[in-house]
């Protein structure tokens, strides 16, 4: 398997095909079987070819599968060639196996939807695409899988194409991420420019070998270009919200655990080539900490189940941004798997949810749902103690790491400082909209109708079971902490820590989450509704404000979509038709011409001898 990577891809892809072609003719049974697994025998040829990696680069080397030669011209080329290293280990293992679970998942949430066959088509795609973009070993090979789930995600989140909200959440998710592949794009074409290659492993090498330092950090803010468009950071961060309009297990797969944190597997990569463009790390980080912040104070006044979470996703991949900028790749990454397993836990939590409230998604309709669907309210506050930032819980570590590095880090540790107390305010707000989530949806009493009281039940085990294998992940997910394994992994470059900032992250860190959580209760927890409705009279622009998103998508339409719109219509109606004019204009004075002259073309003989009569006449006047 270890030479056959293309086969890790290839299976999710078949299953594409299977459904594609004939989902809809063999009928759901047959869907139902080969979407699972498909994505599972994925799972299991990635894990076959760890073992075998480990047992033949015990040193963590990079190993190649070149399947063939891409481009060869002009003195630059590219392979078509995947690679295993720790890093694509990581993202191999979470992509597939998460995955997996979420597929299982939509067999039971998505099984009397039309278009079921059409679905699984959708996310099988997706997951082939996924392991394209983490398993090539060039940045043109991750382009194409960057593309990939890109498509995929338009593609899923318009999934309900007779609704009009599915249709313009899927475009809009299509155009902004467009923006940032733009950037992704001219970055290759520096590396292919001053290069010569877009190999992960050569362009390290030749940048660490002496290169103009603007230029590296003019590919590396490129790249970060893309990643903000992919993993939702400002100003690029506007789609991931409205993706809420697609299918929940599509949140779950490509909007909380895998496709969204491209963009931070994208900065890890290359992070030899963000080491030498401090700069261009600095933006990352500052990029990653007003996201965390910005994203965290509009959570805590949705109403929309999928939305706090949305908004959710949006914040910690700031953290994980903010790792990844300080220079502490590693933890990073770390979040990025922890988050995989908490997030993804939560979103199909709010599926179970959904599924009992019978398509119901304000939680102001919900409450006392705790008795009613125990396993996904078990599941769903482990994930959010998990987030939350509690130890020992996965995401106390990862986040607690997160914040350690950038109190220490080396390439800016005055603005470490602001970075450090910006990402704390963002944890505490973290820990209260979920719990405020958390206590308006399980706690108190039942606020939604009758009818849907009477429909309240657990989820099928199709559904439950990921749940709480997610939720045993969310818990056990800091034990790659233990001797640093995660970081001997992945052999990431790092700095040392010194154990006085250490212990201040990690206590300040586990402060906020109780503040956040004390407050969440003493709001939510004993007063429910009555606490938002207090809010409102007490700071009703504030509340409004947050609600409103900081009416950053109403500026957009005025800034940029508005003023676009009117200059396509000016294009269209105005140089487009003026075009139009001319060419119709030269049409007809063509036709008027071919009119006249069609006079003179009679078929009589004595009149062309006549006409030839007139034109000697003339001529002989003319010379003579």
């Amino acid at each position: 398997m270890l030479n056959h990577l293309w086969l890790i891809p290839a299976l999710p892809l078949l299953g594409f095909l299977l459904n594609g072609l004939f989902g809809k003719r063999l009928g759901n049974g047959f869907v139902s079987l080969v979407g699972p697994l498909s994505s599972f025998l994925s799972a299991v040829a990635g894990t076959v070819a760890v073992l075998q990696y480990h047992h033949q680069y015990p040193n963590g080397d990079r190993h190649v599968d070149v399947v063939y030669n891409w481009i060869s011209s002009g003195g630059v080329g590219a392979d078509l060639a995947f690679q295993l290293d720790p890093l694509s280990i990581v993202m191999l293992l979470v992509v597939t196996w998460v995955g997996f679970l979420i597929h299982l998942y939509s067999v039971g949430y998505m099984a009397h939807e039309e278009g079921y066959w059409r679905y699984f088509s959708y996310l099988n795609l997706f997951l082939a695409e996924m392991l394209v973009l983490v398993l090539g070993s060039s940045y043109l090979v991750m382009f194409v899988g960057w593309e990939g789930v890109g498509l995929c995600s338009y593609l899923l989140i318009g999934f309900y194409y007779d609704k009009d909200f599915a249709v313009a959440a899927g475009k809009k998710a299509f155009v902004v991420n467009r923006i940032g592949d733009f950037g992704f794009l001219v970055a290759m074409f520096l590396m292919f420019a001053y290069f010569g290659t877009v190999d992960f492993a050569k362009v390290s090498q030749i940048a660490s070998g002496g290169v103009e330092p603007g230029l590296v950090t003019a590919i590396c803010l490129l790249l970060f270009l893309g990643a903000t468009g992919k993993s939702a950071q400002i100003p690029l961060y506007v789609w991931l919200p409205d993706a809420m309009a697609g299918p929940t297990p599509v949140s779950a797969l490509i909007h909380a655990a895998t496709m969204v944190t491209a963009g931070v597997y994208m900065i890890a990569r290359p992070n030899a080539l963000y080491r030498l463009a401090p700069d261009a790390l600095m933006v990352v980080a500052i990029i990653g900490a007003l996201t965390a912040i910005f994203a965290a104070t509009i959570g805590i006044r949705q109403n929309d189940i999928k939305k706090v979470l949305a908004y959710s996703t949006v914040s910690q991949l700031g953290f994980m941004f903010i790792g990844v900028g300080v220079g502490a790749f590693t933890a990073g990454i770390f979040h990025l798997i922890t988050h995989a397993f908490f997030k993804a836990c939560l979103f199909l939590g709010s599926g179970s949810v959904i599924h009992a409230m019978s398509g119901e998604q304000d939680i102001r309709r919900m409450g006392g749902l705790w008795k009613k669907i125990p396993i996904t309210a078990w599941t769903f506050l482990i994930a959010t103690i998990a987030i939350a930032g509690f130890p020992p819980l996965s995401g106390f570590f990862s986040k607690d790491e997160i914040l350690a590095s950038a109190l220490a880090n080396p390439y800016f540790p005055d603005l470490g400082v602001w970075i450090w107390a910006i990402g704390t305010v963002a944890a505490l707000f973290t820990a209260f909209y979920m719990f405020r989530l958390f206590f308006l949806t399980f706690g108190g009493s039942f606020r939604g109708t009758q009818e849907q009281e009477h429909h309240l039940h657990e989820s099928p085990w199709t559904m439950t079971v990921p749940l709480v294998v997610l939720a045993a992940g969310s818990i056990l997910g800091g034990a790659l902490t233990v001797n640093h394994f995660l970081e001997h992994w992945l052999e990431l470059p790092t700095f040392e820590v010194s154990p006085a900032r250490a212990w201040l992250a990690m206590i300040a860190s586990t402060i906020v989450a109780i503040l956040g959580t004390w407050f969440a209760y003493a709001l939510f927890g004993r007063r429910g509704l009555a606490a938002d409705e207090r809010f409102e009279r007490r700071a009703p622009a504030v509340a409004r404000t947050l609600e409103n998103k900081y009416y950053v998508d109403e500026f957009y339409d005025e800034a940029l979509v508005t003023p676009l719109e009117r200059f396509s219509r000016f294009l269209w109606r105005g140089i487009d038709a003026l075009i139009d004019g001319i060419l119709a204009l030269g049409g007809y004075v063509v036709a008027a011409v071919g009119d006249l002259l069609r006079f003179l073309q009679t078929g009589n003989v004595r009149n062309y001898a006549l006409m030839f009569f007139v034109g000697v006449i003339v001529f002989i006047w003319i010379f003579a």
